[in-house]
């Protein structure tokens, strides 16, 4: 799969706390404007996307190269949702480094293109962000086996 500097980027919602982006979502939107080439950037997630939005644009963005994905509640819905904005694209999604793996697995099983650029997850925030991990990612696989079971 060949990225292009215009293929959007996807930076997908985290923790918000009082209209303010978290530590772990700040490293993802700061990996994004490390990346940023004057592509699209898409922020997706339910209550999250407006104020990432709002981060990007304090920081140099244009606003009209922000696109606001408000409704997604999960990592399958950051891509299904994004993917619906831009079906011919590559997602280049910014995540932590932690969640990489699953948000691969769900891009392949909805078939969706992406390539993963990872954000340093904060060290006080690893613990507790890999043990969760540790028992997302074998629920995720297990959801997409029952799905692929089912047809």
């Amino acid at each position: 799969m060949l990225v292009s500097m215009s293929d959007p980027l996807l930076v997908l919602g985290s923790r918000v706390t009082h209209g303010y982006p978290g530590a772990m979502l700040r490293s993802r939107l700061d990996k994004a404007l490390a990346l940023y080439h004057g592509q699209q950037i898409i922020v997706s997630g339910r209550g999250e996307a407006g104020p990432m939005a709002t981060y990007l644009i304090e920081r140099g963005v244009p606003a009209e190269r922000v696109v606001v994905e408000p409704d997604a509640t999960s990592t399958n819905e950051n891509l299904e949702n994004a993917h619906r904005l831009v079906p011919d694209a590559v997602l280049q999604v910014v995540t932590n480094d932690f969640h990489v793996l699953r948000t691969a697995l769900w891009a392949w099983h909805l078939g969706i293109a992406v390539h993963l650029y990872p954000a340093r997850t904060p060290w006080r925030l690893m613990p507790r962000n890999y043990l969760r991990e540790v028992l997302a990612t074998p629920h995720s696989a297990a959801r997409i086996a029952w799905r692929r079971i089912r047809g």
